[in-house]
């Protein structure tokens, strides 16, 4: 599914459409963070997979791999040391593994650019299971890219928008986020419908403050999280 990210990103923040631009748009359709929830507007399948083949060509490495190493079967959930995890309102369990780097910086807000490092992991963290599976990451082979997007825009699953908006910068979290706030019933790729997602998510840097114009605040405004 392309829902309302495709519109908002490419009429409202990012108008030109760089080499960068161009990738960005393909990471975003094809990687693990595209959301699947469905928002205010969507594409033809044709398009879809038109732009999945787009995709396809311009990023290699592990995402590409994901799309057609094929569906992954989740095993029981495994036990985890519960009492460790904070449980948020909307049902996120989390732990600071790492503080941020000043305690009284200030959050992102939403439409602001912010970078971040990740693990994405099924049925539970390495260190709690043998049975873990590493699904997607930002460090590759080549180093560490961290992850670029518009927090609080729908650009990622509504499980990292809601926790990157409570980060600060340098801070890193464990993340069980259920399937309700991931991937849904319906699932993605090699992740199952019902999965629910282990992440380990580090905020490594917020970008400026951004200035709205009417056409953005008024998006924001009619798609509160």
């Amino acid at each position: 599914y392309i829902t309302a990210l495709s519109i908002f990103r490419e009429r409202l923040f990012l108008p030109y459409h760089s080499k960068n631009s161009i990738k960005m748009k393909a990471t975003f359709i094809i990687t693990f963070l595209l959301p699947l929830t469905a928002n205010a507007f969507s594409l033809p399948s044709n398009e879809i997979a038109s732009r999945r083949q787009v995709g396809k060509a311009i990023i290699g490495g592990a995402a590409t791999s994901l799309i057609v190493g094929g569906p992954t079967t989740l095993l029981p959930r495994p036990s985890f040391a519960e009492e460790e995890y904070i449980t948020a309102d909307s049902g996120i369990k989390y732990q600071v593994v790492t503080p941020p780097t000043d305690p009284n910086s200030p959050t992102p807000v939403r439409g602001q650019k912010v970078k971040a490092k990740y693990t994405l992991y099924l049925n539970g963290f390495p260190d709690d299971t043998a049975q873990a599976k590493k699904i997607d990451s930002s460090k590759g082979p080549f180093g560490e890219k961290p992850f670029e997007f518009f927090a609080g825009v729908s650009q990622v699953i509504k499980g990292w928008d809601l926790t990157i908006l409570e980060m600060r910068e340098g801070e890193a979290r464990k993340l069980v986020i259920p399937s309700g706030l991931g991937y849904g019933d319906k699932g993605m790729s090699s992740i199952p419908g019902g999965a629910t997602l282990y992440f380990n998510v580090e905020l490594a840097g917020i970008g400026a403050a951004p200035s709205f114009n009417a056409d953005q605040q008024k998006w924001l405004d009619e798609n509160p999280l």
